[in-house]
């Protein structure tokens, strides 16, 4: 039936209820993603204390200390990758001529570039080899000329030791080489 049939007036169609005004609670926001990418870490988020009609944000005495939702969890990505050993460029040869030594810088770097102690020591490349600078002759020195280079009596040595073959001592030792 239309309203003019029935008594007037109107009952209400709504009725408040819950009246009273609702005590503050914690409210928590969405997590944060896990810091760092790999590896543990933790996730944050922000926890406020709202007023019983979740309107405005209060202090945090207002809300029950033992009630508040954590603000930090453990996390973990995935594994990050290992520590690697890094090499840097070789220096310059010990010895103008003949042979010397040269080094490298060498580390143990994390996957941020930071120093670590877990590269395995046998996977270490060397921080030092053997370099050679060829000697060369003076202007007034004969191509043709062979003579014992080396200024220290080590030739007999290389002779000894069958050096003779390896073109760096055939070269110092040319005069002695060149007899047998």
């Amino acid at each position: 039936m239309d309203d003019q049939s029935c008594p007037q007036p109107r009952p209400p169609m709504l009725v408040p209820c819950n009246t009273d005004i609702c005590p503050p609670e914690w409210v928590a926001l969405d997590w944060s993603e896990c810091t760092p990418k790999c590896g543990p870490g933790y996730r944050y988020r922000i926890v406020h204390c709202k007023s019983g009609d979740h309107g405005d944000t209060g202090p945090s005495s207002q809300c029950i200390a033992k009630d508040k939702p954590a603000t930090t969890v453990r996390c973990t990505m995935r594994r990050c990758p290992l520590p690697r050993w890094v090499t840097g460029e070789w220096g310059e040869c010990s010895a103008p001529c003949g042979l010397g030594q040269q080094r490298r810088s060498v580390q143990c770097l994390n996957h941020t570039g930071q120093s670590s102690v877990e590269c395995p020591e046998v996977s270490r490349p060397s921080a030092m080899q053997q370099c050679e600078n060829n000697c060369e002759t003076g202007p007034s020195d004969s191509p043709d000329e062979c003579k014992d280079v080396n200024k220290v009596a080590y030739c007999p040595l290389v002779l000894k030791f069958k050096f003779c073959s390896r073109p760096y001592f055939r070269q110092m030792c040319c005069h002695t080489c060149q007899r047998h």
